[in-house]
């Protein structure tokens, strides 16, 4: 048995509210949920992390300990010891010989990295849990106990509307860590993502939305800090308020605010992807950080014999069914949202959250909270619609509030553009997915379109690898999907034929243009539109380093597609048909005109049925709900030989004129005007978009 630490005088009874720590005027208040703690600890270390007292939290209301310690204490490191039986077995895991960090601490003294130090349990004795008598407290970053001064906000949340949307899904340390514009001291942090020179190219772009890669604190895995390693992506959190402090130069708390203050002034929203399903303590085996030491058998999902239900596949479950997990997850999304000003957030394996006891629940805790909460139904919510567990699929299934992640329209658009769909398919996600989100309460926005995102090839990469190509993760190639939908063109990777180069670099834009071009909500992936490669890697979760990295050293083919991207967004903003405000009807909007929607082959004749045949040619014509604005006619061109596409008459348009056409390498259509019944000469796998003009009067009459 451990000696235990008598209680030390300076220390009052407190308050059991709020969780974890306040500053108030004269002292710290301290309060930990740990319904079967026999007692909690709060232990304070100076810079060098040398313990230099613990106070043991005098009073218990309910299942919260909780104490006030008296003195100026800003500044001052700090954990938890929790005193309780050691019953792996029963869930129970206390232990302590290991200093716990505060699950509610707003920042910690460093960043998490695996070491033995971090189990509870003797990782050495084979068979039965033994606890493990080594002190961590050398070996386990700090809570750190903030100051008073509030930090001073110059901009408010622009507060984009969905319709306005455009969301570019970045890494912080990826996006900055190689532009030789940015200081280097900064380069890869919050402050280099802040910089002038990164908001100038997210404008440029036409960016109204950043969405980053996990920020909590996160921890690499043991497995990967064997094999010389890390998690780059950040998709295993060890704490849901702290910021990580790898991406910070100095204060990670400030500097995280200092860029979203940036960013809003910049007009830019910020949306955290945030992982709720699962942490760093991983499963039985795993370390003991936070939420395992203190609460395990309400925080996580626990079988009868204290082994961890697995939905997240990352080897434990949070049980947001369970009112205090459930708590301890609103309470950190408020935070982000009253404390750091985000904007929104994208929920990775969102479905699980979702789930009651074991089936996917939409009607349940944690949906319904959100629901009703004042702070977060304001928010931007972005589910990843599945997770592991049986019945984790869910696209189109989340109620009104939440937008998906359409992975639907991402294997359809692949496969229209390598020729392997008709266009029933593709039909659907130009027009924003009606057959998945047609229900009560939902409109195109719903979809988030995307053709890559961080997991999966990059865009280039998708036009240049059949196969993925990950042996640097030292998985024998095993990890990353195989179901790619790529198209190669000939060569598997770089090549020096000019002509595949030349193909690849227009499919990319094709692929671009077909995501702005669709209703929903496009997101592009950091680095698509600076040709990223990553050697054909399609799962770069542990590559921190020039695999991930965006390389700023740019030659003009390059700078050719940052302005195509920033075309084809302008051309979104200017045309409201390809942002519609509802889902498209296939009727005329007034008496006489044209229908809202309709589609059409290269004969001019309107598709009645997107089920008979194969076509590689598709006219895509929208109609606006006025008489004032433009119609707009894109085309979209998967064959490898030119086609003579007969632009439609009345009562669709009698002139056009084209704006678009990603053969030309900067996108700028040769010819422009053109007259209805005229042949278009599509050339092989091209995008042509055309502004319509219909004479009311002359249909009219």
């Amino acid at each position: 048995m451990m000696t235990r630490v008598s209680p030390v005088t300076g220390v009052s009874a407190g308050r059991p509210l709020p969780l974890g720590l306040k500053v108030l005027s004269n002292g710290v208040n301290f309060a930990v949920y740990a319904p079967l703690a026999q007692g909690i600890e709060v232990c304070l270390f100076d810079e060098q992390d040398n313990e230099l007292s613990r106070h043991r939290l005098p009073s218990r209301t309910g299942d919260v300990w909780h104490g006030h310690i008296d003195g100026m204490l800003a500044g001052r490191r700090y954990g938890y010891r929790a005193y309780g039986p050691f019953e792996p077995i029963n869930g129970l895991w206390f232990n302590p010989h290991k200093v716990i960090i505060d699950p509610y601490a707003p920042e910690i003294s460093g960043p998490l990295t695996a070491n033995s130090y971090l189990f509870a349990h003797d990782a050495e004795v084979q068979g039965d849990f033994v606890m493990d008598l080594k002190d961590n407290a050398k070996h386990v970053p700090k809570g750190r106990i903030p100051g008073q001064m509030p930090f001073q906000w110059t901009a408010e949340s622009p507060h984009i509307s969905w319709r306005e949307t455009l969301i570019y899904e970045c890494h912080v340390k990826g996006f900055s860590q190689k532009n030789l514009a940015i200081p280097e001291a900064i380069r890869g942090t919050y402050l280099g993502l802040a910089h002038p020179a990164s908001i100038e190219h997210l404008q440029r772009l036409g960016i109204t939305s950043v969405e980053l890669l996990p920020c909590f604190a996160f921890m690499p895995e043991h497995r990967l800090n064997d094999l010389d390693l890390t998690n780059y992506w950040g998709y295993n959190p060890a704490l849901f308020f702290a910021p990580e402090p790898r991406y910070a130069h100095q204060d990670a708390v400030t500097e995280f605010k200092t860029m979203v203050n940036a960013l809003h002034q910049a007009g830019i929203e910020v949306i955290l992807d945030v992982v709720y399903n699962h942490t760093a303590e991983g499963g039985t085996l795993g370390p003991s950080l936070s939420f395992k030491g203190i609460n395990n058998r309400d925080f996580y999902r626990l079988t009868d014999t204290g082994d961890y239900v697995n939905f997240a596949g990352c080897g434990n479950t949070i049980n947001a069914a369970q009112p205090q997990a459930l708590q301890l997850i609103m309470d950190s999304l408020r935070y982000w949202v009253s404390e750091m000003h985000v904007d929104g957030f994208r929920f990775d394996l969102a479905s699980t959250l979702a789930r009651s006891f074991h089936e996917v629940d939409m009607l349940g805790n944690f949906l319904t909270t959100i629901a009703q909460d004042p702070i977060l139904r304001r928010s931007k919510l972005i589910a990843e619609p599945w997770d592991v567990g049986p019945g984790g699929y869910q696209v189109g299934s989340f109620p009104p509030l939440w937008s998906e992640w359409n992975d639907k329209y991402r294997d359809d658009v692949r496969d229209f553009w390598r020729g392997e769909s008709g266009i029933a398919g593709i039909g659907w996600r130009l027009s924003g997915s009606q057959d998945l989100y047609g229900g009560p309460g939902t409109d195109p926005y719903t979809s988030i379109n995307f053709i890559t995102a961080h997991d999966g090839f990059t865009l280039l990469d998708l036009v240049s690898f059949n196969e993925k190509h990950n042996e640097a993760n030292l998985e024998q190639n095993r990890d990353g999907t195989d179901n790619n939908r790529s198209y190669n063109f000939g060569v598997e990777g770089p090549s020096q034929d000019p002509e595949i180069l030349t193909t690849r670099a227009r499919m990319v834009r094709n692929f671009l243009a077909t995501l702005f071009l669709s209703g929903g909500v496009p997101m592009i992936t950091s680095g698509d539109e600076l040709h990223k490669t990553q050697q054909g890697n399609n799962n770069v979760y542990c590559q921190d380093n020039h695999l991930a990295w965006l390389d700023w050293d740019l030659d003009q083919q390059d700078w050719d597609l940052v302005d195509f991207v920033a075309t084809m967004a302008h051309i979104r903003r200017s045309h409201p048909m390809l942002r519609p405000l509802d889902f498209y009807h296939g009727e005329p909007n007034f008496a006489g005109g044209p229908k809202d929607l309709a589609w059409f082959g290269p004969d001019s004749v309107e598709i009645s049925d997107w089920h008979l045949g194969e076509n590689n040619s598709l006219g895509m014509f929208l109609s606006p709900s006025d008489t004032a604005t433009e119609s707009l006619l894109a085309i979209f061109h998967t064959g490898s030989e030119p086609v003579e596409f007969i632009l439609p008459g009345a009562p669709y348009a009698l002139t056009y004129v084209a704006i678009l056409d990603t053969f030309a390498t900067n996108g700028q259509p040769s010819e422009q005007i053109y007259h209805a019944g005229e042949a278009l000469v599509c050339q092989p796998r091209s995008t042509y978009v055309l502004t319509a003009q219909t004479h009311v009067t002359d249909i009219v009459a």
